[in-house]
């Protein structure tokens, strides 16, 4: 058995890419639309993923645009996407400053979340060691669900 990948429905496509591909860093690595089915696939790998994903065409996250608009709601069966990362604050920071809330701060210097424009919850941990706790995330609150 080998994992493939993880479907992602989305009501807005050029806002999930915007978060998945220009804010987390992935890499779009294939698309399909489909005029019959009405749909449009986009596939995407992490970085450190990307020769890997290129040759097996996994480990990847496919986001399935529906043209029909339906309104997804998600349910408490899937938890989280989790990506290890170079520098928590840093990517904190600039989901910040894109606007998106911080649900749960790297107070700890290891471990974050936050949601996608779909509501899909996402963590990051810190690759390697933990950094060093500093403020604002120290001081920042848990907000909402993650």
């Amino acid at each position: 058995m080998k994992y493939l990948h993880t479907m992602v429905r989305v009501r807005d496509l050029d806002a999930s890419l915007e978060f998945y591909r220009d804010l987390l860093g992935l890499v779009e690595t294939g698309r399909h639309e489909s005029e019959e089915g009405q749909f449009t696939l986009v596939f995407l790998a992490a970085p450190a993923d990307l020769e890997q994903a290129k040759a097996e065409h996994a480990p990847l996250i496919e986001l399935t645009y529906n043209w029909d608009r339906e309104d997804y709601q998600g349910g408490r069966n899937f938890g989280h996407l989790a990506y290890e990362v170079d520098d928590v604050y840093a990517l904190c920071q600039k989901a910040l400053d894109a606007g998106i809330t911080i649900n749960v701060p790297p107070r700890d210097g290891h471990m974050a979340f936050f949601r996608s424009p779909d509501n899909i919850s996402i963590e990051l941990l810190q690759k390697g060691e933990s950094l060093e706790p500093a403020e604002p995330w120290i001081s920042m609150p848990t907000k909402g669900a993650w």
